[in-house]
């Protein structure tokens, strides 16, 4: 299955689900594509940005550094060094 964000001759942006690439030109083909807010059938691809996987663990997030001992009024409270 892959998802596509699709946008209709209108603007409206919107995603939709298909097996594989294929489907969406035998889809567009038949006219059997609808846009969900307007009716248009007259749709397309939109851009969209890649889904790219990260190895490993997301980095913590970084303590400002107030002072030595911390500011003790923020969410990093206690995490200084």
């Amino acid at each position: 299955m892959i998802l596509f964000s699709l946008q209709c001759s209108q603007g409206h942006v919107f995603e939709e689900w298909f097996t594989n690439g294929a489907e969406f030109d035998q889809r567009k083909a038949a006219d059997a594509l609808v846009c969900p807010e307007c009716a248009s059938h007259e749709i397309d691809k939109a851009i969209m940005a890649p889904n790219v996987a990260r190895k490993g663990a997301a980095a913590p997030p970084v303590a400002p550094r107030c002072t030595p001992q911390g500011c003790g009024s923020c969410a990093f409270a206690g995490m200084h060094d």
